[in-house]
C-alpha cells in the first residue's frame, strides 16, 4: 500500500537543526497544516473545531530510511544504544513520526489549521490528522523508561537588535528552541559557533556555562513562505 501526503506543514524552522526533540517542548512555536489535493476542502475539517489538540502523522522527509536495529538516543547523550523501536529516533524503517499539537485556529475556506508546539520542519509532509482524545490518548501512569531524566534548559541571551527583528511570539519561540540546547549531545565546546535557520535568518550562537549567547542574525535567502 502506498500512502500519499494529505497536507504540508509550514513553520519558521527550515531545517533539522534546532527542531524540538518532542512536540510540546516549544509551545510558542506556531505553524500551519495546509491540506492539499482532494482533501483541501472545508468538509474534511468539519467538527474539528470542537477539539483543542490533534495528532499529526507525518514523514521524516529530511532523514534517510535506516536498516539499523539500534540508535543512539539524545537523552542518553548519544553514547548508549537502544533498539530503534524503543526510541523516537527520526531514523526509522518507514520514516513516520507522530506529534500531538494544539489547535490555534482553523481556516475552513483555505483548508488550513494553525497549530502550536509542533516538532516538524518547514515543508514536512503530513499523512494523516486525527483528533486528540484525552480519555484514551493520555495515560498518566505510563512508565517513561530511560526518558525519565529531566532535560536541563539553558538560559538564553539575545543581542539588543532582537526586538527589532522578531515579534514577541517569534522571539519567545526562538528562546524556547535555543533553551532546549539544539546541539548534538556529544558537543560541548564553548568556542564552537552554531547557526540555526529561523524565520529567514541564520541565528548565530555559542553555548558557554549553560548559557546560549546569540551574537548575530544573518539574512538567509531561503526564507519559509
Amino acid at each position: 500500500m502506498t500512502i500519499e501526503p494529505i497536507a504540508t506543514y509550514s513553520t519558521l524552522l527550515q531545517e533539522k537543526f534546532g527542531l524540538p526533540r518532542q512536540a510540546g517542548l516549544a509551545d510558542s512555536l506556531e505553524g500551519f497544516v495546509s491540506l492539499k489535493g482532494e482533501w483541501a476542502c472545508a468538509d474534511s475539517l468539519r467538527g474539528l473545531e470542537d477539539f483543542s489538540h490533534i495528532w499529526l502523522i507525518w514523514g521524516f522527509h529530511l532523514n534517510p530510511q535506516t536498516r539499523n536495529c539500534t540508535v543512539r538516543p539524545p537523552r542518553l547523550g548519544g553514547n548508549s544504544r537502544k533498539g530503534v523501536f524503543a526510541s523516537r529516533s527520526p531514523y526509522r524503517p518507514n520514516g513516520l513520526g507522530m506529534s500531538a499539537v494544539e489547535i490555534v485556529s482553523i481556516d475552513f475556506e483555505k483548508a488550513r489549521i494553525k497549530v502550536r508546539g509542533a516538532d516538524l520542519a518547514h515543508g514536512t509532509p503530513v499523512y494523516d490528522i486525527k483528533p486528540y482524545i484525552p480519555y484514551s490518548d493520555s495515560i498518566p501512569q505510563a512508565s517513561p523508561g530511560y526518558t525519565s531524566k529531566e532535560w536541563k534548559e539553558l538560559d538564553v541571551k539575545f543581542p539588543e537588535e532582537t526586538d527589532r527583528i522578531f515579534g514577541t511570539t517569534e522571539k519567545e519561540a526562538l528562546r524556547q528552541i535555543l533553551s532546549l540546547d539544539p546541539r548534538p549531545q556529544y558537543q560541548d565546546d564553548p568556542q564552537k559557533e552554531y547557526g540555526l535557520l529561523f524565520a529567514g535568518r541564520n541565528v548565530r550562537f555559542v553555548v558557554k556555562d549553560n548559557v546560549v549567547e546569540v551574537f548575530s542574525f544573518e539574512e538567509h535567502s531561503e526564507a519559509p513562505h
